[in-house]
């Protein structure tokens, strides 16, 4: 055998290998990280060689799925309630869940002179329309309800909001002019959607939106899901997480449970 042949069958031989080696991993992830996911999967591909097939919808729906025996491995939520509920029900494997990104909420109208005063705005009886997401299965609408709530407005908006099941959805209303405005995701204001009016929601006027990240039972002894986790809560990750409009929890603040 010449020095070329073997040459040739090692590289083959270390491509089978690596080909064999490599696995995959099947995510259930909040939809308002839907950007942010699909670049971040890439980048674990490229890093890893282990692939990724993510569904997306409203963490409640996703946290129902799972109960009911969906097969997925790693749920990133868009709360921390339910990543914390699967841990205590044994769903989720204990020590694994951590915060790998904290939303910020908006007031967003792609119109420019739709409001330039939002607290003004949402007091004005000529809002027909203003839409969030609901506040039962998603966490973006709960921080909308709490903001509302935090002004004395809840009560007297509700004939007029447009409740949509995922952020994806509530922003599609605003998108597309059948709500007036709405409560979204600072995530979702990118691109061919960077303009219009928007208010950017203290924090202070609802309850953090941490997100959080667990390792499913399903998951436990998968390779590519382990080694998701550990991508997530890497410095590259946390690097593009940041790009995509959401802040990374200090380790002084918290500690990664990961």
């Amino acid at each position: 055998m010449t020095a070329t042949l073997r040459s040739l069958l090692a590289l083959s031989l270390l491509m089978t290998s690596g080909t064999s080696l490599a696995g995959e991993v099947r995510l259930a992830i909040a939809t308002n990280f839907h950007d942010a996911a699909e670049r971040l999967a890439a980048q674990f591909t490229d890093a890893t060689g282990h692939s990724s097939r993510i569904s997306y919808g409203s963490t409640g729906k996703l946290y129902a799925q799972i109960r009911h025996g969906a097969p997925f491995d790693v749920f990133l939520a868009a709360d921390q309630e339910r990543p914390r509920l699967m841990e205590q029900n044994g769903s989720g494997v204990p020590g694994t869940r951590f915060t790998y990104a904290v939303g910020q909420l908006v007031l967003w109208s792609p119109d420019p002179q739709a409001f330039v005063d939002p607290i003004a705005f949402l007091r004005a009886d000529n809002v027909r329309r203003l839409a969030i997401a609901n506040p039962a299965t998603a966490p973006y609408g709960l921080a909308a309800q709490q903001t509302l709530e935090h002004l004395g407005h809840w009560a007297t908006l509700g004939s007029r909001l447009v409740r949509g099941e995922s952020i994806a959805q509530t922003f599609q209303f605003v998108a597309t002019g059948n709500a007036k405005a709405g409560f979204v995701a600072l995530a979702q204001l990118r691109g061919e959607h960077d303009g219009g009016a928007r208010w950017e929601v203290p924090a202070s006027y609802h309850d953090p939106i941490a997100q959080q990240a667990i390792l499913l039972e399903r998951g436990r002894d998968n390779e590519a899901a382990n080694a998701w986790l550990d991508f997530l809560a890497s410095g590259e990750a946390q690097d593009i997480i940041r790009q995509y409009g959401y802040d990374i929890p200090q380790a002084s603040e918290e500690p990664m449970e990961y």
